[in-house]
């Protein structure tokens, strides 16, 4: 793939992860991106999987038709993007090693003490590579989103290699190599982002501030195809997310029901805001539905509504995860509203309420719903005010 005349995409495909860092569903797969600068001298931006070695080199040297790169820029330690590093160094025996300080002292722990030091080119903030033609300068964008972290903008291309930044689950040869043939992008963006970058929006905001006084044409991500096109929507919605701003408008009611109880609640509480116009309504079930799906609605809606039971004194597990990992990525900005069963010691609205105490800006709805063991005409009566709130909140 041709990113501009100089720019070639060497990146490599993934169909074997099933599970991305460990725990992010990847039905579509990965892509590991990495390019190529061609100019007076060559730099390659970022190696690939360690399992996708043979694959990267091989695609370097078709590109380069014999001759060997001058640079590695390494924007981003994590093994996804350096497992390939030590192979390629070993490979082009000429190449110089760029990256920020940080990054060189995790490659020490990564390769067993090697960080290629007769061979590497330690850059900061505001710090310029001159290839020829192409000057590539160093953005420092630390906790996006680990420490040693760097961007790198090529001024003649107007060009930004956004590291993690701007990323998407998703080989690109089933999402499509550009965002103009991604049908999805926002959705698995946004599953990435909150997923993996969420925690650090004041990190991202410090980088997009930097962005903004540079002159951008295309972006290119270490995950996920080529934005070259309306860059301002992807620019703001990246600045919407990192300022924990609601998205769009809408009700997510996330449970868990161990008889089937609390989730006949849910249901009819869904029913009744659909039927009052509310604009959109989610329902997740945490114990079957992919975890990283309802963290992404909890933060893109404006309203969440926590179902659960009371279990061992406490809530039920999948909900304490869900909201451990809202809290966790610093949820906030939001309406909430509570639904509690408990067949004798009901405790799950308290343990909820106290495990987001912390959250700021967080609106708590007047009414709430609590269930002993099933429904009945009190807790019937108690869903039809709180659909009523919620309604109010959209009319």
């Amino acid at each position: 793939m041709e990113i501009t005349k100089d720019i070639k995409y060497v990146g490599v495909n993934d169909h074997d992860i099933d599970l991305f860092e460990g725990h992010y569903i990847v039905p579509e797969g990965m892509a590991y991106n990495s390019y190529l600068i061609c100019d007076d001298k060559t730099a390659v931006m970022d190696s690939v999987d360690e399992h996708f070695t043979d694959e990267w080199i091989g695609k370097i040297k078709q590109e380069l038709g014999g001759n060997d790169p001058d640079y590695i820029i390494i924007q981003h330690m994590e093994p996804d993007h350096s497992g390939s590093l030590k192979a390629f160094m070993n490979e082009f025996k000429g190449a110089t090693a760029v990256a920020s300080q940080k990054a060189f002292t995790m490659m020490a722990n990564f390769f067993e003490g090697d960080c290629f030091e007769d061979r590497q080119l330690v850059v900061k903030e505001g710090d310029t590579l001159d290839l020829g033609s192409h000057t590539l300068s160093f953005i420092a964008a630390p906790m996006v989103h680990w420490p040693e972290v760097i961007m790198t903008y090529d001024a003649k291309d107007k060009v930004l290699f956004s590291a993690d930044a701007f990323g998407r689950f998703g080989a690109l040869d089933m999402i499509g190599e550009t965002v103009k043939e991604d049908d999805d992008w926002a959705c698995e963006a946004r599953r990435y982002y909150f997923g993996i970058v969420g925690k650090y929006g004041a990190q991202a905001q410090a980088v997009l501030k930097k962005a903004a006084d540079l002159d951008i044409e295309q972006i290119c991500s270490l995950h996920g195809p080529i934005i070259n096109e309306d860059l301002g929507y992807y620019l703001g919605i990246y600045d919407t997310w990192s300022k924990y701003e609601s998205e769009s408008e809408g009700v997510v009611i996330a449970y868990t029901s161990v008889y089937g109880h609390t989730k006949k609640a849910v249901e009819m509480l869904a029913e009744k805001l659909e039927k009052a116009g509310v604009p959109r309504v989610e329902v997740t079930d945490l114990a079957r539905d992919d975890m990283a799906e309802a963290v992404e609605d909890a933060f893109r809606h404006d309203t969440v509504v926590f179902a659960t039971t009371t279990f061992n004194n406490d809530v039920f597990p999948f909900m304490k995860e869900f909201i451990h990992s809202l809290t966790e990525r610093n949820f906030q900005n939001k309406r909430v509203a509570f639904i509690e069963n408990g067949s004798w010691a009901p405790q799950a609205g308290k343990v909820m309420k106290g495990m987001l105490e912390g959250c700021k800006n967080l609106t708590c709805c007047e009414n709430e719903v609590h269930i002993v063991s099933a429904l009945n005409d009190a807790s019937r009566a108690e869903l039809d005010a709180l659909a009523a709130e919620l309604a109010a909140a959209y009319k």
